[in-house]
């Protein structure tokens, strides 16, 4: 059945209303107006405008540096002139205690009432709650209404169509593709299985009883086979057999399971670090002064964060001698799956359907813009156009000098074409989030297995009141 998002997103903002949201102080990279549900414009008439809503810095750099019609960017980047006069302005809000939904949320409920210069021409959302706004009228059709066509698209990875596709109708699309790899330290697979090549490497982590073979031997050398909780979730999470919720029933995928007994026994064996994903603990581990063998990345997280988090000299040139900087590498790992991604919407009510297409065909449509980021070794992006990743993955001379000369590009292009997104759902990101959070206590054996599992029914249903049934397996 296809549920609208104007309901759900009007109790989201009841909500906020009620509940101060924390992470809402003003920051260097929060550029969002005060006043985006006033119907008030804050914008000069005589100037022209593209609103567009995101979460980082990541879209706008990749726009600021392949959009072809860019002419200038502001000194603070909040906003981005083109050739035409068009001022591009970016509202950026971090995504921390769902601030970025909640604000966007917001906005959407006010879009109808806006001056057309304040209005939202784009915004971006991810993988975990992307069916929360495509399969809503909040969203355009970017064929029928943006002038897409099956030619344009038709070099993209199918996955990242469907996943943006609600009965038929594209409703976004993404200049990236998120197959997942393990990203190992060379220096400690030589010193744990007497090799840093990765074909050999795989062959000794290719099933999870291999895997927590290694993590034992690591263990006795002095290293953690995973830096926390949470580093292997997503493998187990991107393999389960049905979505989470079906009708008002929340189901726990035996998979789900399997990363809990997992993670217990690392946790009790020293297996891991005890870190949580994204803490200062869990990004100092890949550093020099980091002991953990590897970690469980996609495309974005190499190039995006495990590159910057290996360096000790964050302003420092990105080479070899700073930090772990080219002693790291990728093989496939025990199971294939994909993490995360980012999907560009055009949100009903804009003015730009021209500039919105342009935007969308040279940013995930033009193969040779898309090639170009990825052979960019700051970027590295993994980006949404098979031939240009296959081109790339069968250059010999190519190779990613942060991950030691390998050409990690044909790992991800063996696996990117066999990403499943059918058990995708609306409740991904609420549902992988409380898992992850209700058990941390039980890894630490300060609860026990039913509590931690009655802690994630009494979350998940206050999060999701519909939610009536949580069932788990036998």
């Amino acid at each position: 059945m296809r549920k609208h998002i104007k309901s759900f997103l009007a109790i989201a903002l009841a909500a906020t209303m009620v509940v101060p949201m924390a992470g809402c102080g003003s920051s260097s990279t929060d550029t969002a107006r005060s006043d985006s549900s006033s119907s008030e414009s804050t914008t000069s008439s005589d100037e022209h405008y593209l609103n567009i809503w995101c979460w980082n810095d990541e879209f706008q750099s990749r726009f600021n540096d392949y959009y072809p019609e860019v002419a200038e960017v502001a000194d603070d980047k909040s906003t981005t002139t083109l050739n035409d006069g068009t001022i591009v302005k970016w509202t950026i809000n971090d995504n921390q205690d769902n601030n970025y939904q909640n604000k966007l949320d917001e906005a959407l409920l006010a879009q109808e009432s806006a001056d057309d210069n304040d209005k939202i021409d784009i915004f971006l959302i991810e993988a975990d709650y992307a069916l929360k706004y495509v399969d809503s009228d909040y969203t355009l059709d970017l064929k029928e209404d943006i002038g897409l066509t099956d030619e344009d698209l038709s070099e993209q990875y199918t996955y990242t169509q469907e996943i943006a596709s609600v009965d038929g109708v594209l409703k976004a699309t993404s200049w990236q593709a998120t197959p997942g790899l393990f990203a190992y330290r060379r220096s400690i697979a030589k010193d744990v299985l007497g090799t840093d090549d990765p074909d050999e490497v795989q062959a000794a982590l290719s099933d999870w009883d291999k895997f927590n073979e290694v993590a034992a031997a690591a263990k006795d050398k002095g290293y953690a086979m995973l830096s926390g909780y949470d580093d292997s979730y997503r493998v187990f999470s991107n393999n389960v057999s049905a979505p989470w919720v079906t009708g008002t029933t929340c189901t726990v995928d035996e998979n789900i399971m399997n990363w809990v007994e997992q993670t217990k026994t690392y946790t009790d064996n020293g297996y891991n670090n005890k870190t949580s994903l994204w803490d200062d603990a869990w990004a100092a581990g890949q550093g020099s002064s980091g002991n953990v063998f590897g970690y469980f990345y996609s495309t974005w997280g190499i190039n995006f964060t495990l590159l910057g988090n290996s360096l000790d000299d964050a302003n420092g040139e990105k080479a070899v001698g700073n930090g772990t900087y080219g002693d790291w590498a990728v093989c496939e790992g025990p199971q294939s799956y994909y993490w995360g991604g980012t999907w560009l919407c055009a949100a009903a009510g804009t003015d730009d359907a021209d500039l919105i297409k342009d935007v969308m065909l040279q940013l995930t449509c033009n193969g040779d813009i898309m090639k170009e980021m990825t052979l960019n070794q700051d970027i590295q992006d993994y980006t949404n156009n098979q031939p240009a990743m296959d081109a790339i993955a069968a250059d010999e001379s190519y190779g990613s000098d942060f991950l030691g000369g390998q050409n990690h590009i044909a790992l991800f292009a063996d696996v990117a074409p066999n990403i499943d997104m059918s058990n995708a759902g609306a409740y991904d990101q609420g549902c992988n989030e409380t898992m992850q959070s209700a058990f941390k206590d039980y890894f630490d054996g300060n609860i026990t297995l039913d509590e931690a599992k009655e802690n994630f029914e009494t979350s998940i249903k206050e999060t999701y009141p519909e939610i009536t049934e949580v069932v788990w397996p036998e």
